[in-house]
Protein backbone atom coordinates (compact mmCIF):
# COMPACT_ATOMS: atom_id res chain seq x y z
CA UNK A 1 0.00 0.00 0.00
CA UNK A 2 1.29 3.30 -0.89
CA UNK A 3 1.60 6.13 1.02
CA UNK A 4 -1.10 7.62 3.44
CA UNK A 5 -4.45 7.09 2.81
CA UNK A 6 -6.14 10.34 1.02
CA UNK A 7 -9.27 11.85 2.66
CA UNK A 8 -12.77 10.69 1.76
CA UNK A 9 -13.97 12.63 -1.02
CA UNK A 10 -16.76 14.95 -1.11
CA UNK A 11 -18.30 15.15 -3.87
CA UNK A 12 -19.10 11.18 -3.95
CA UNK A 13 -20.75 9.03 -1.34
CA UNK A 14 -17.90 6.26 -2.63
CA UNK A 15 -14.77 6.50 -0.61
CA UNK A 16 -13.27 3.41 -2.34
CA UNK A 17 -13.79 2.40 -5.90
CA UNK A 18 -12.40 -1.12 -6.97
CA UNK A 19 -11.66 -2.04 -10.43
CA UNK A 20 -11.45 -5.17 -12.47
CA UNK A 21 -8.32 -5.31 -14.51
CA UNK A 22 -9.14 -7.07 -18.00
CA UNK A 23 -11.82 -5.55 -19.96
CA UNK A 24 -12.49 -3.16 -17.02
CA UNK A 25 -8.95 -0.87 -17.80
CA UNK A 26 -7.11 -3.63 -19.66
CA UNK A 27 -7.90 -3.78 -23.42
CA UNK A 28 -6.87 -7.42 -23.41
CA UNK A 29 -9.96 -9.70 -24.36
CA UNK A 30 -9.38 -10.34 -27.79
CA UNK A 31 -5.96 -11.31 -26.76
CA UNK A 32 -7.53 -13.59 -23.68
CA UNK A 33 -9.99 -15.26 -26.07
CA UNK A 34 -7.19 -16.78 -28.56
CA UNK A 35 -4.83 -17.30 -26.26
CA UNK A 36 -8.00 -19.49 -24.94
CA UNK A 37 -8.84 -20.99 -28.07
CA UNK A 38 -4.98 -22.13 -28.36
CA UNK A 39 -4.61 -23.24 -25.25
CA UNK A 40 -8.12 -25.35 -25.40
CA UNK A 41 -7.09 -27.26 -28.70
CA UNK A 42 -3.34 -28.21 -26.69
CA UNK A 43 -5.28 -29.36 -24.10
CA UNK A 44 -7.15 -31.48 -26.20
CA UNK A 45 -10.70 -29.79 -25.27
CA UNK A 46 -13.74 -29.78 -27.73
CA UNK A 47 -13.84 -26.39 -30.07
CA UNK A 48 -16.15 -24.09 -28.19
CA UNK A 49 -18.26 -21.20 -29.69
CA UNK A 50 -16.80 -17.87 -29.48
CA UNK A 51 -19.22 -16.64 -27.19
CA UNK A 52 -18.70 -19.57 -24.48
CA UNK A 53 -14.95 -18.53 -24.42
CA UNK A 54 -16.12 -14.85 -23.80
CA UNK A 55 -18.25 -15.87 -21.09
CA UNK A 56 -15.89 -17.66 -19.26
CA UNK A 57 -13.51 -14.68 -19.27
CA UNK A 58 -13.47 -13.22 -15.90
CA UNK A 59 -13.13 -16.18 -13.94
CA UNK A 60 -10.47 -18.34 -12.86
CA UNK A 61 -8.51 -20.26 -15.08
CA UNK A 62 -9.92 -23.39 -13.07
CA UNK A 63 -13.21 -22.34 -12.91
CA UNK A 64 -13.39 -21.47 -16.59
CA UNK A 65 -11.85 -25.39 -17.51
CA UNK A 66 -15.09 -26.93 -16.04
CA UNK A 67 -17.51 -24.37 -18.15
CA UNK A 68 -15.64 -25.59 -21.16
CA UNK A 69 -15.63 -29.32 -20.41
CA UNK A 70 -17.88 -30.08 -17.73
CA UNK A 71 -17.05 -32.91 -15.56
CA UNK A 72 -13.54 -33.43 -17.01
CA UNK A 73 -11.06 -34.80 -14.95
CA UNK A 74 -8.60 -32.69 -13.02
CA UNK A 75 -5.58 -33.94 -14.62
CA UNK A 76 -7.08 -32.14 -17.77
CA UNK A 77 -8.49 -28.96 -16.46
CA UNK A 78 -4.29 -28.48 -15.05
CA UNK A 79 -3.19 -29.29 -18.55
CA UNK A 80 -5.38 -26.64 -19.70
CA UNK A 81 -4.30 -23.82 -17.06
CA UNK A 82 -0.80 -25.00 -17.41
CA UNK A 83 -1.00 -24.26 -21.69
CA UNK A 84 -2.89 -21.40 -21.16
CA UNK A 85 0.03 -19.86 -19.43
CA UNK A 86 2.96 -21.14 -22.06
CA UNK A 87 0.52 -19.40 -24.70
CA UNK A 88 -0.15 -15.72 -22.56
CA UNK A 89 3.64 -16.18 -21.88
CA UNK A 90 5.09 -17.07 -25.12
CA UNK A 91 2.37 -15.18 -27.64
CA UNK A 92 0.17 -12.78 -26.26
CA UNK A 93 1.17 -10.71 -22.96
CA UNK A 94 2.28 -7.93 -24.69
CA UNK A 95 -0.66 -7.68 -27.28
CA UNK A 96 -3.14 -6.01 -23.76
CA UNK A 97 -2.99 -2.41 -23.65
CA UNK A 98 -4.94 0.18 -21.33
CA UNK A 99 -8.22 1.38 -22.57
CA UNK A 100 -7.94 5.01 -23.93
CA UNK A 101 -8.73 7.79 -20.66
CA UNK A 102 -8.34 4.84 -18.07
CA UNK A 103 -4.63 6.09 -16.80
CA UNK A 104 -5.87 9.46 -16.54
CA UNK A 105 -9.33 8.67 -15.15
CA UNK A 106 -7.68 6.73 -12.21
CA UNK A 107 -5.75 10.11 -12.09
CA UNK A 108 -8.20 12.01 -11.87
CA UNK A 109 -10.03 9.92 -9.76
CA UNK A 110 -7.36 9.99 -7.24
CA UNK A 111 -6.68 13.39 -6.97
CA UNK A 112 -10.23 13.76 -5.67
CA UNK A 113 -9.34 11.56 -2.53
CA UNK A 114 -10.72 8.38 -3.74
CA UNK A 115 -9.23 5.03 -2.53
CA UNK A 116 -8.57 3.13 -5.71
CA UNK A 117 -7.62 -0.41 -5.89
CA UNK A 118 -7.86 -3.79 -8.41
CA UNK A 119 -9.47 -7.11 -8.11
CA UNK A 120 -8.65 -9.42 -10.86
CA UNK A 121 -9.04 -13.10 -11.50
CA UNK A 122 -5.13 -12.40 -12.86
CA UNK A 123 -2.79 -14.19 -11.11
CA UNK A 124 -0.41 -12.25 -8.88
CA UNK A 125 2.61 -11.92 -11.11
CA UNK A 126 0.78 -11.74 -14.17
CA UNK A 127 -0.57 -8.52 -12.46
CA UNK A 128 2.54 -6.99 -11.05
CA UNK A 129 3.81 -7.06 -14.35
CA UNK A 130 0.92 -5.26 -16.36
CA UNK A 131 0.82 -2.76 -13.07
CA UNK A 132 4.50 -1.91 -13.89
CA UNK A 133 4.24 -1.57 -17.76
CA UNK A 134 1.24 0.78 -17.42
CA UNK A 135 2.50 2.43 -14.77
CA UNK A 136 -0.74 2.25 -12.77
CA UNK A 137 0.47 0.33 -9.84
CA UNK A 138 1.55 4.54 -8.21
CA UNK A 139 -1.93 5.40 -8.40
CA UNK A 140 -3.53 2.04 -6.54
CA UNK A 141 -3.33 1.71 -3.07
CA UNK A 142 -4.00 -2.09 -2.76
CA UNK A 143 -5.36 -5.53 -4.82
CA UNK A 144 -6.28 -8.76 -4.79
CA UNK A 145 -5.83 -11.62 -7.25
CA UNK A 146 -7.18 -14.91 -7.57
CA UNK A 147 -3.81 -16.00 -6.17
CA UNK A 148 -4.73 -14.79 -2.87
CA UNK A 149 -8.62 -14.88 -1.98
CA UNK A 150 -11.23 -17.05 -3.87
CA UNK A 151 -12.16 -16.58 -7.45
CA UNK A 152 -15.22 -14.37 -8.19
CA UNK A 153 -18.25 -14.50 -7.67
CA UNK A 154 -17.39 -15.07 -4.07
CA UNK A 155 -17.00 -11.98 -2.27
CA UNK A 156 -13.46 -12.08 -0.27
CA UNK A 157 -11.24 -10.10 -2.56
CA UNK A 158 -13.83 -7.47 -1.72
CA UNK A 159 -14.29 -8.53 1.70
CA UNK A 160 -10.32 -7.97 2.35
CA UNK A 161 -9.66 -4.97 0.63
CA UNK A 162 -12.42 -2.90 2.58
CA UNK A 163 -11.00 -4.51 5.59
CA UNK A 164 -7.59 -3.33 4.86
CA UNK A 165 -8.49 0.41 3.44
CA UNK A 166 -10.79 0.99 5.80
CA UNK A 167 -13.87 1.45 3.84
CA UNK A 168 -17.65 0.34 4.89
CA UNK A 169 -19.57 -1.37 2.22
CA UNK A 170 -21.72 1.39 1.62
CA UNK A 171 -18.79 3.42 0.65
CA UNK A 172 -17.54 1.09 -2.12
CA UNK A 173 -18.21 1.12 -5.48
CA UNK A 174 -17.50 -1.90 -7.80
CA UNK A 175 -16.87 -1.55 -11.72
CA UNK A 176 -16.55 -4.23 -13.99
CA UNK A 177 -17.07 -5.89 -17.24
CA UNK A 178 -18.53 -8.97 -16.49
CA UNK A 179 -21.72 -10.38 -14.54
CA UNK A 180 -18.54 -12.05 -12.06
CA UNK A 181 -17.49 -8.79 -11.04
CA UNK A 182 -21.32 -7.57 -10.17
CA UNK A 183 -22.27 -10.65 -8.71
CA UNK A 184 -18.77 -10.14 -6.03
CA UNK A 185 -20.32 -6.51 -5.58
CA UNK A 186 -23.76 -8.24 -5.11
CA UNK A 187 -22.32 -10.88 -2.59
CA UNK A 188 -20.66 -8.31 -0.60
CA UNK A 189 -23.10 -5.81 0.01
CA UNK A 190 -21.53 -3.22 -1.90
CA UNK A 191 -22.88 -1.22 -4.92
CA UNK A 192 -21.51 -2.00 -8.51
CA UNK A 193 -21.40 -0.18 -11.77
CA UNK A 194 -20.99 -2.21 -15.04
CA UNK A 195 -18.88 -1.21 -18.06
CA UNK A 196 -19.46 -2.34 -21.58
CA UNK A 197 -16.21 -2.76 -22.82
CA UNK A 198 -15.41 -6.14 -21.91
CA UNK A 199 -16.83 -9.86 -22.49
CA UNK A 200 -20.12 -9.73 -21.40
CA UNK A 201 -23.39 -8.40 -22.94
CA UNK A 202 -26.11 -5.40 -21.46
CA UNK A 203 -28.23 -8.71 -20.40
CA UNK A 204 -25.30 -10.35 -18.42
CA UNK A 205 -24.75 -7.10 -16.51
CA UNK A 206 -28.38 -6.07 -16.33
CA UNK A 207 -29.24 -9.68 -14.42
CA UNK A 208 -26.99 -8.24 -11.23
CA UNK A 209 -28.68 -4.81 -10.86
CA UNK A 210 -25.69 -2.18 -10.90
CA UNK A 211 -26.10 1.37 -10.35
CA UNK A 212 -25.74 2.17 -13.93
CA UNK A 213 -23.89 0.98 -17.26
CA UNK A 214 -21.04 2.75 -18.78
CA UNK A 215 -19.77 2.97 -22.32
CA UNK A 216 -16.26 2.65 -20.61
CA UNK A 217 -14.35 3.41 -17.40
CA UNK A 218 -13.34 6.77 -19.07
CA UNK A 219 -17.33 7.59 -17.84
CA UNK A 220 -17.51 7.39 -14.54
CA UNK A 221 -15.89 10.46 -13.01
CA UNK A 222 -18.91 11.97 -14.84
CA UNK A 223 -21.83 9.67 -13.24
CA UNK A 224 -20.07 10.23 -10.02
CA UNK A 225 -20.40 13.67 -10.64
CA UNK A 226 -24.32 12.87 -11.07
CA UNK A 227 -23.88 14.26 -14.99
Amino acid sequence: MKGPLPRSPTASPFRLLVFDWDGTLMDSIAAIAACTRVALQDAGFPDPPDATIRRAIGMSLRDSAELFFPGGSESHFQALVERYRHHWLATYKDAPALFTGAAATLAELGARGHLLAVATAKGRRGLVRELECTGLHSLLHSSRTVDECPPKPHPGMLLELMAELGAQPEQTLMIGDTSYDLEMANNAGVAAVGVLSGSHDVEDLERQRPLALLASVADLPRWLDGR
